[in-house]
C-alpha cells in the first residue's frame, strides 16, 4: 500500500537552516517517524503564518506533503513553546545541548518513541527545575540506554564480579565500571567515586519525579559531568559543540 501523500505528526524542532531567500530546512524529531528533515516554504517572510510555530525547540503539530527529496510542511500549530527556556539563557542552552545530542545520536526515519518522550519530558523539566544540570545527567544516561549504550554500573566489565564500595574506574571504551583488580586491562578509564557511582545508578533506575529529589554538591556534579562528557565523546567520536558554550556560560556566572 502506497504511503499517503499528506500526513500529520507531532514534532520537536531540533535544527533550522536557511534555504534560498525565504525558506528553511527543519530537522524534526517525531514520536513515530523518528528524525526527519522537511522544508518550510516562505517561513522567513514577515507575514508567514507558520513562522512562529516552527521556532527552535518548539513542540508542534504539523501537516506535511511528501516531496521528491524532502517533505514540505504545509500547516503548523504550536503545542508548547517552552516559554521559560526562552527567558533564561542557561536553561535554553541546556535545552539546545539535549537537542544536539538527539540530532547527533539518531538516524533519519528510525522510530524511537522512548527517545521522543524523554526529550519532550526533559524540555518540560528544564522549564520547571532549579537544578538543570541534574536534569541533563538524567537525560544523558537514559538517552544512552535507549540507544543501546547503557553503562554497566553494577558488575565489573571484565571479571563480572559485583562492584565493591572502593576505588573503581569508569571505562569509556567498555561502557561501564572496572574493579581495581581489572584496572590495568583498560587504558581509557578514569576514577569514579562511590558517590558518583551511586548517583548514576539512581538516575539510571528512577523516573524524573524520583530523580529530581536527588541532592548533589558541586564537586559531585562536576565529576558526573566529566564522566558523561568523556563517554559521549568516545561514542560519537567528536566533540559536542554546545559543551564549550555551556562551559563559557558557567565561567561567566
Amino acid at each position: 500500500m502506497a504511503a499517503p501523500k499528506v500526513y500529520k505528526t507531532q514534532a520537536i524542532v531540533l535544527k533550522r537552516i536557511n534555504l534560498g531567500e525565504a525558506d528553511k530546512i527543519l530537522t524534526l524529531y517525531t514520536p513515530n517517524l523518528g528524525k526527519l528533515s522537511a522544508i518550510a516554504k516562505g517561513v522567513r517572510r514577515p507575514k508567514s503564518k507558520m513562522g512562529g510555530h516552527l521556532e527552535l525547540l518548539t513542540h508542534c503539530s504539523l501537516m506535511l506533503a511528501r516531496g521528491q527529496n524532502l517533505d514540505i510542511i504545509t500547516q503548523s500549530e504550536t503545542i508548547s513553546s517552552f516559554l521559560p527556556l526562552r527567558d533564561d539563557l542557561w536553561r535554553s542552552s541546556l535545552a539546545l545541548y539535549t537537542a544536539e545530542l538527539v540530532a547527533q545520536f539518531t538516524a533519519e526515519h528510525v522510530e524511537n518513541y522512548p527517545i521522543y518522550k524523554l526529550f519532550l519530558d526533559t524540555l518540560h523539566h528544564l522549564c520547571e527545575t532549579d537544578n538543570g544540570e541534574l536534569t541533563i545527567r538524567y537525560f544523558e544516561l537514559n538517552l544512552l540506554a535507549y540507544l543501546g549504550y547503557k553503562p554497566e554500573l553494577h558488575s565489573c566489565l571484565d571479571c563480572k564480579s559485583p562492584l565493591e564500595p572502593c576505588a573503581n574506574l569508569f571505562s569509556v571504551s567498555g561502557g561501564g565500571v572496572l574493579c581495581p583488580a581489572c584496572r590495568e586491562k583498560e587504558l581509557l578509564s578514569q576514577p569514579i567515586s562511590l558517590n558518583a557511582l551511586k548517583a548514576m545508578r539512581f538516575l539510571q533506575e528512577s523516573d524524573y519525579a524520583k530523580a529530581s529529589r536527588l541532592r548533589i554538591n558541586e564537586k559531585l556534579s562536576r565529576e558526573l559531568e566529566n564522566l558523561m562528557r568523556h563517554y559521549i565523546r568516545y561514542i560519537l567520536e567528536r566533540e559536542v559543540k554546545s559543551v564549550a558554550w555551556l562551559d563559557r556560560l558557567r565561567q561567566e556566572g
